[in-house]
């Protein structure tokens, strides 16, 4: 599985011109690629690699006490949102041409339950999710805070 992971100070994302998910202040926003040979212990390892990654600082740990909030952080600590996004892009070759094909990309039925257990399982670790809807033509919203962009691949 792939990631691309940002951290973002709000999200939203559209479908058909209505809000199907969202949230307000830090958080994170992750654009996940499903590959022909993920599982669902690929996707609980990706969810749990991005909800522990360190990359909020004191500043987005006003709540915290003591050394917590003097040190970099991850989503978990802090209890943050996330937005989750189906992304079959990310596994686009495009090494020759100048048109990419996809044939890395898993088909819908292997990946939408794939992206599914991500957000279950961060779900499961506490956080607050919301998703976009698989296959749909999405509007993604946010403001990336940094800017801050890390590619994951588990």
């Amino acid at each position: 599985m792939r990631a691309v992971i940002q951290r973002a100070r709000g999200a939203s994302v559209e479908v058909d011109g209505a809000v199907v998910g969202s949230f307000e202040g830090p958080g994170l926003v992750m654009l996940v690629g499903v590959t022909h040979d993920d599982d669902a212990t690929t996707a609980c390892k990706l969810a749990d690699k991005a909800y522990d990654l360190r990359i909020f600082g004191p500043e987005h740990a006003a709540h915290a006490h003591g050394e917590e909030a003097a040190r970099e952080v991850s989503a978990a600590d802090l209890g943050l949102p996330v937005l989750v996004i189906s992304q079959f892009t990310l596994y686009a070759d495009t090494r020759q041409g100048r048109r990419p094909t996809w044939d890395a990309a898993a088909p819908g039925p292997i990946a939408e339950p794939l992206v599914d257990a991500v957000s279950q399982r961060l779900r499961e670790r506490g956080a607050v999710v919301a998703t976009g809807r698989f296959g749909a033509d999405m509007q993604v919203h946010f403001v990336n805070d940094g800017p801050m962009t890390i590619l994951l691949d588990v």
